[in-house]
């Protein structure tokens, strides 16, 4: 796909539904007892996976485009599947429903596409080893396809070495289903999106900084979910709108989840020209509309404790360092290397083939700007649709146009990514 320079951005769009919580909507839904009615549902191939997985598992949703609605009938119900569950590319889709399936008294069978397949897996199968699963797969269940023997499980008080929203999840879900009480402490916060649904599906949480705990036998609920636009699809045109000369944009309905908002607390501290008008979403996840213009930015240091609050973000995080004055620095970050692609050398390699001085570290990054982009480079996605985004948005200020390899990669969060660019783009 060629993609070539804009000379603005004008406009406002609606940013597609958060892919997290739309994976959770599904899946928590699945498992209450009652009708569950999801609006501004993702309909991205991640999400669609999800959906499959639990049809698969007996589970009835009728799916409209945005709209879903799912028949639950209770966690003991779902069924045995007949056949594969198969996650295509959604490591989201494989980890929480790890937790869910380790304390299910059946078998089932968990594999996804050639990503999945390179993706650890053991960071989740541990602890749910731990609990009382049985599960095996590829190098003693590091890698799919996994076969997973559930039930019979026992809380416990689990250490995250990492701060994933993923690995906590699945701990949590296999906890509602375990003897006692299941702890999960992270050394940072991550994403909370599992604690927030939870809650609204009527289960009881004890929180602190870093720690979740939750007692095994509670019954979800069925609750209505509004899904926020996607902070982090949000943050390509954050990021468009910032770059490209003369424009103004604006993003309807965003999620502004505090856990997932370091992107905003970067474009703040680079000198972003942003506004944000906060809408009452009451006890469920906060929103709001963001307006965006053309602004000079300033080199940045990112570390420590906002990298969870941004890591899907980093690759478009580099492409706006490429043009900001001085020296960016990401460090913190080696959770970046087990995303669909090694997103550290990727975003390197492919942002150095457009002209980009760009040099990647064992847990992060260096990007020397301000450097002009000069494109006229084959450049490739890799099969990952946050790559495949920044790419789209750096043709908008290459110098000359970029020939973007498997763009269809962008499906799995924004589908409609490139109609919107084209949308909002006044042609040179």
């Amino acid at each position: 796909m060629k993609r070539g320079k804009v000379s603005s951005l004008k406009g406002e769009i609606h940013i597609p539904g958060d892919k997290s919580i739309s994976h959770r909507s599904v899946m928590f839904g699945s498992l209450a007892e009652g009708k569950t009615v999801i609006k501004n549902f993702l309909p991205g191939a991640d999400c669609l996976s999800t959906i499959a997985c639990f049809k698969k598992m007996g589970v009835e949703i009728e799916q409209d485009k945005t709209d879903v609605t799912v028949y639950g009938k209770g966690l003991d119900q779902l069924s045995e599947p007949a056949e594969l569950l198969d996650v295509g590319n959604s490591g989201t889709t494989i980890r929480l429903m790890l937790g869910i399936l380790a304390g299910r008294p059946f078998h089932s069978s968990v594999a996804g596409d050639e990503s999945i397949a390179k993706r650890p897996m053991k960071r989740v199968t541990e602890p749910l080893q731990q609990m009382g699963a049985k599960i095996d797969g590829r190098a003693g269940g590091e890698y799919t396809p996994l076969s997973v023997r559930g039930g019979n499980l026992t809380g416990i008080d689990f250490q995250s070495p990492v701060a994933s929203a993923q690995i906590k999840s699945a701990i949590l879900l296999a906890g509602l289903q375990a003897k006692g009480t299941t702890t999960v402490t992270e050394p940072h916060k991550s994403r909370d999106h599992t604690e927030r649904m939870l809650t609204m599906f009527g289960i009881k949480l004890d929180e602190d900084e870093t720690s979740v705990s939750i007692a095994g036998g509670q019954t979800l609920k069925a609750a209505d979910v509004f899904v926020p636009g996607d902070i982090s699809s949000a943050a390509f045109f954050l990021a468009a709108a910032s770059l490209v000369p003369n424009s103004e944009v604006v993003l309807r309905n965003v999620g502004l989840n505090p856990t997932r908002t370091g992107i905003i607390d970067v474009l703040k501290k680079m000198g972003a020209h942003l506004e944000i008008e906060k809408k009452d979403a009451g006890s469920a996840e906060p929103y709001g509309d963001l307006k965006i213009k053309t602004a000079s930015l300033q080199a940045v240091e990112i570390s420590g404790d906002l990298i969870p609050r941004l890591i899907d973000e980093i690759p478009i995080i580099a492409l706006l360092a490429t043009q900001a004055e001085g020296t960016t620095v990401i460090k913190d970050a080696a959770e970046l290397k087990v995303k669909e692609t090694n997103r550290i050398d990727t975003v390197a390699s492919e942002l150095k083939k457009i002209g980009a001085h760009i040099e990647p570290t064992e847990d992060g990054m260096k990007i020397y700007g301000k450097t002009p982009l000069t494109g006229g480079a084959e450049v490739s996605s890799h099969g990952d649709h946050r790559i495949g985004m920044m790419l789209g948005i750096a043709a908008c200020i290459c110098e000359n146009p970029i020939d973007i390899s498997h763009p269809e990669a962008v499906s799995v969060s924004y589908p409609t990514f490139f109609e919107h660019i084209e949308k909002l783009a006044q042609k040179v």
